[in-house]
């Protein structure tokens, strides 16, 4: 277990990240390669993904090279996620490029002691190496991640959302209790779940706050860095559905009349009110429907790609997909 200590300053200093972290999502994906649990959750994902390796010629380059970096083990470097990559690929491998060569030793190091690093890895420490490795981090990154950014985001945005409904009802704190089965708050210690092979350990805070980093691609156990010098960072699982909304998907206001004319007024209604986020039964209150006739229109909703819905306490919580939100902008200019 991982005991992550909070301050009355950490507390006001504590995020959820507006994006996802491109660098961690590869590492997480990587992973994803190397087990079978939860591949139900990716199966879709898993067949592409093999067949795009294969086809970019990228196969060699995943087993002997990027899968040796990031083993699905106890520990693979720090330097390989950096802590500014949030949101943005261009930066995440700017700061690989530029670790430091003694930083890539030491890290490489305890991966070697820790389950075994590939005999080529100090080369790393060298600046060409490092750009010839982002290189091939980039062409990985494009062949099997990059394709399934749209949903990732709308994932966390509906995360995001739902997280800020914690934080209307109980400030950070309500919004930290409400984090998933993998973390626990009790003040003023948030007790996160971590890979059963590492053992437990306390993070201090010490005034830095915490970035929660909700991702696509992790499954189970959250992580945040070996150092715990390094600036605090969470990355956690998104909770994934067996439904057929992963498919394609944005955010904004409504309009009545088009969308009234292409749904119906209930499903209109239910849709422009996920817009900012409901439950079903909030739905049901602005459509004037029951709620077991709020909840078909949100099946069908999601069905069709336009929402996505995640759990929020006893509750469930549907927002936007890019679909949706396109649906709702194209509506409202038409309206206009």
């Amino acid at each position: 277990m991982l005991r992550i200590h909070f301050g009355d300053t950490d507390l006001a200093r504590t995020r959820i990240a507006a994006a996802t972290d491109p660098v961690w999502e590869i590492a997480a994906s990587l992973h994803r390669l190397q087990s079978r649990k939860g591949r139900w959750a990716y199966a879709e994902w898993y067949r592409a993904s093999r067949r795009q390796l294969r086809e970019k010629g990228l196969e060699r380059v995943l087993r002997s090279v990027l899968l040796p970096l990031y083993p699905r083990a106890a520990y693979f470097p720090d330097f390989l996620t950096p802590a500014d990559a949030v949101g943005d690929l261009a930066t995440g491998m700017e700061s690989i490029v530029a670790t430091p060569p003694l930083r890539i030793l030491e890290e490489m190091a305890v991966l070697d002691r820790t389950v075994g690093a590939p005999a080529w890895a100090g080369q790393l420490a060298r600046l060409d190496a490092r750009k010839e490795f982002v290189g091939m981090l980039r062409a990985y990154y494009d062949a099997v991640v990059a394709p399934y950014e749209e949903r990732a985001q709308a994932r966390i945005e509906a995360e995001r959302a739902a997280r800020c409904r914690g934080f209307l009802d109980g400030g950070v704190e309500g919004m930290l209790s409400g984090l998933g089965p993998m973390l626990r708050w009790r003040p003023p210690v948030l007790e996160v779940s971590y890979p059963k092979q590492t053992a437990d350990r306390d993070l201090h805070l010490g005034g830095r706050g915490l970035t929660l980093v909700p991702s696509y691609f992790n499954w189970g156990e959250p992580v945040t860095f070996a150092d715990p010098q390094l600036p605090p960072v969470l990355w956690y699982s998104l909770l994934h559905e067996p439904s057929p909304l992963d498919a394609s998907y944005g955010a904004d206001d409504s309009a009545d009349k088009p969308l009234t004319s292409l749904l119906g007024r209930a499903r209109a209604v239910a849709l422009r009110t996920a817009s900012t986020g409901s439950t079903t039964a909030e739905i049901a209150r602005a459509a004037g429907v029951s709620a077991s006739s709020a909840s078909r229109h949100a099946t069908a909703l999601r069905d069709a790609g336009l929402i996505t819905t995640v759990r929020n306490g006893p509750a469930v919580l549907h927002t936007l997909t890019p679909a949706g939100a396109s649906l709702l902008r194209a509506a409202t200019r038409k309206s206009g």
